[in-house]
């Protein structure tokens, strides 16, 4: 399923794209188990295209996009100068979402997204990666760790009015 997958640079032009594809991804994987109202705050907050343009102009972020000829299939969002809980490198890159599109979901676009961002974050010259992950997502650990990422901190994630927790993973 994963033959002929590219991965280009978000560029301004992406932001209807990350849009629908954040929004459907982003639900589908956090949508069941939290209550609607804290979803929809969250959605409207973060997931919009006025948002999504902020990102794109936003000089610290760098979006990844999967590309099966000219249908995206997934998107990492990649934020530089932050670093996290239990981050010890000097110049780390923070992978701040990852998604495969729904239906893709398990055929291996992570994977090659997953290599893509190392390589640029070798590029530009970053030390570590690091992330967080929701701890009630058992499947996003097991991919990362199967990536390299150890879990080194925690913090926590607000979902509208929802208090939630996340490990905080990293790759050297």
């Amino acid at each position: 399923m994963t033959a002929g997958i590219t991965v280009r640079l978000g560029t301004a032009a992406d932001a209807e794209l990350l849009y629908a594809m954040g929004h459907r991804t982003f639900l589908h994987t956090f949508g069941p188990p939290n209550d609607p109202a804290d979803l929809a705050a969250y959605m409207t907050a973060t997931y919009s295209p006025a948002p999504q343009a902020a990102e794109l102009a936003d000089p610290t972020v760098t979006f990844l996009i999967a590309m099966q000829g000219e249908i995206p299939v997934g998107y990492a969002k990649l934020r530089s100068g932050r670093s996290g809980d239990g981050i010890r490198a000097a110049n780390p890159l923070e992978l701040q979402r990852f998604y495969a599109d729904v239906p893709l979901i398990g055929q291996g676009v992570g994977g090659i997204l997953m290599a893509a961002i190392i390589a640029h974050a070798e590029r530009v010259g970053h030390d570590a990666i690091w992330l967080a992950v929701w701890e009630h997502n058992p499947r996003a650990r097991r991919f990362y760790e199967r990536h390299g990422f150890r879990a080194v901190g925690r913090q926590d994630f607000l979902l509208g009015r929802d208090l939630q927790h996340d490990l905080v993973m990293e790759r050297s």
